[in-house]
């Protein structure tokens, strides 16, 4: 059931949930919430060149997309971490594109997920 998302994976968080798919669907309705956030907070940021609140921010939302084994997406967050944290603003942008588009990407996979296991809440 799970194989038809790429931006997810729900290894980890079957793991941790043991098989509660309640707690599972808790978990995810608390990622849905804070992915807007975290690509807004990290624009607001850069706009405001407060470096180190972006790293703060691409900090969390790592941690928060490790749960859902969003490897890719962790390793960019890192990056924006690292260049927020040496103030290195050059590729910021781009960066933080690239993850606002995952982090997106993951927030749709989430939404049909809960779609499809709508009996479940």
């Amino acid at each position: 059931m799970d194989n038809n998302y790429n931006a997810v994976k729900f290894d980890y968080i079957d793991e941790i949930s043991e098989g509660d798919e309640k707690f599972k669907i808790e978990l995810i309705n608390i990622f849905l919430k804070q992915i807007p956030e975290f690509i807004n907070n990290m624009n607001k940021y850069l706009e405001e060149n407060n470096t180190e609140e972006l790293a703060k921010e691409a900090h969390t939302a790592k941690s928060s997309a490790m749960i859902f084994m969003m490897e890719e997406t962790g390793k960019t967050l890192k990056q924006i971490q690292l260049h927020a944290t040496e103030n290195d603003k050059s590729n910021l942008p781009s960066l933080i594109k690239k993850a606002a588009i995952s982090l997106t990407t993951a927030s749709e996979e989430l939404a049909v997920y809960l779609k499809e296991n709508k009996s479940e809440e």
